[in-house]
């Protein structure tokens, strides 16, 4: 994949070296710390003297993953843009996901970021606090970016150090799915949204006393732990620490420990197998647990693998602990030369009806309410119409929004799962691998 090309790039071939992954990726990104400010600097003002004839040619830059699906949908609505700007043209590019944010440091530590590009809650943090990002905030006071049909939530899901550094491409929020055949089929309760933890593993309990079947044990699902944190008035981060303390880890694990020892959950090795498969093998459709903890919008690649009927709720406890979670964001590079025409097409992305009926849920839940709701009205999948619904029911119970993770998150999620499995297996107890799993964590994010 060339990063000027103008046209669509597939995905790259070979494999890719994923040990160094993060060494490169620190490196490329503390190449970039002077970068930003001096091309923001060379940029000012571009944008103004090219607003003196409004029809002077624009071309954009702009850098995303995904397959050849998302990558067609991409390109219709840009088309689409272009046929409403016609001054404005775009150099798309376009990867999978695995070696993506290499290649967008490689870029921007070069000289030659993207105008937009897409990113994630992993490396959001990273690059607006290397001023790479631009901050977003203005667009949005004075209308240009209409984030005013977003869930609050959402939006501030973007904020980092008080910058707007993202605008949410799509929404997703947590969810327990649960296999609804199974239950019917031998007269069981459904679990509903609002039931306790511990009444959950009672449900499980008497699930797995008459199917064999209990619930995926989520002690290692980072997803599980931080909803369950928010609940217990901590967080996952609090500013550049941690938000918990050994002593939460504690309780999280002899949490499920117990319930492992009432064996309402599976065994440890199936316990690892939804630890580390994906999505399409999560427990749940592969009949080794009655559920599994995942992303509302996974409910329909779920679906795909499984004859079963299913059903999706809010995790457990209160589900004003969960909020609206950009799947992903759309951000743009500070030193852009063409700054507001780039955040006009984040606004046409997100607002523009035609553009958003074309993208539909490929990155989530559109985020304008909206026009979520003329998306739903014209879905034909059932699955995904369940989970439009079940979000846009969550909507009205989402609390704030958190922070988004700080530098080094995705190592915190493996240390999560290394130290749970420690005590799923029994190698350790609660408390020695909840203080692995702090001292590893404060070692990731250091």
């Amino acid at each position: 994949m060339h990063p000027a090309t103008t046209t669509t790039a597939g995905p790259p071939s070979g494999p890719s070296h994923r040990t160094p992954r993060r060494r490169l990726l620190r490196g490329l990104l503390a190449t970039v710390v002077a970068l930003p400010l001096v091309l923001g600097a060379a940029a000012c003002g571009d944008d103004e003297a090219a607003s003196s004839d409004p029809d002077a040619p624009v071309k954009l830059s702009i850098f995303w993953w995904g397959g050849e699906a998302r990558a067609k949908l991409t390109e219709e609505a840009l088309a689409l843009y272009t046929a409403k700007h016609p001054n404005v043209t775009f150099e798309k590019t376009w990867q999978a996901n695995q070696g993506y944010f290499d290649k967008l440091a490689t870029l921007t530590a070069g000289g030659n970021p993207p105008d937009i590009f897409q990113i994630d809650d992993n490396y959001l943090s990273e690059y607006a606090s290397r001023n790479t990002t631009l901050d977003l905030n203005s667009y949005k006071d004075d209308g240009k970016l209409d984030v005013s049909k977003f869930p609050e939530s959402l939006w501030q899901y973007g904020v980092v150090d008080g910058k707007l550094a993202g605008m949410a491409a799509g929404e997703n929020t947590q969810g327990l799915v649960y296999n609804k055949t199974l239950l019917q089929k031998n007269g069981l309760p459904e679990p509903t949204t609002g039931q306790s933890w511990e009444e959950h593993i009672a449900w499980a309990e008497q699930v797995a006393k008459k199917t064999k079947l209990g619930t995926q044990d989520p002690s290692a699902d980072y997803k599980a732990f931080w909803v369950w944190l928010r609940q217990q008035g901590k967080d996952l981060y609090n500013g550049n620490d941690l938000g918990f303390t050994e002593e939460d880890v504690t309780r999280w694990f002899e949490l499920w420990k117990g319930a492992r020892d009432r064996k309402a959950t599976p065994t440890p090795d199936v316990i690892h197998e939804g630890n580390a498969t994906d999505i399409t093998k999560q427990l749940v459709v592969t009949g080794k647990a009655a559920t599994s903890w995942v992303w509302v919008n996974q409910m329909p690649e779920l679906k795909k693998n499984t004859k079963d009927e299913l059903g999706v709720i809010a995790y457990p406890g209160d589900p004003s602990a969960q909020w609206a979670r950009a799947s992903m964001y759309w951000s743009v590079f500070r030193g852009s030369k063409h700054k507001d025409v780039a955040v006009d097409v984040l606004n046409f992305l997100a607002n523009d009806p035609e553009a958003v009926k074309i993208l539909g849920t490929d990155r989530g839940l559109p985020s304008n309410l909206d026009l979520r709701k003329q998306v739903s009205d014209a879905v034909a999948d059932p699955a995904m119409k369940q989970s439009i619904q079940v979000e846009s029911d969550l909507a009205a119970k989402f609390g704030q929004a958190p922070q988004v993770p700080i530098k080094g998150h995705s190592k915190v999620r493996s240390e999560l799962i290394k130290a749970a499995e420690e005590a799923q297996y029994g190698r350790s107890t609660p408390a020695e691998a909840a203080k692995q799993f702090v001292a590893a964590s404060k070692s990731a994010i250091a």
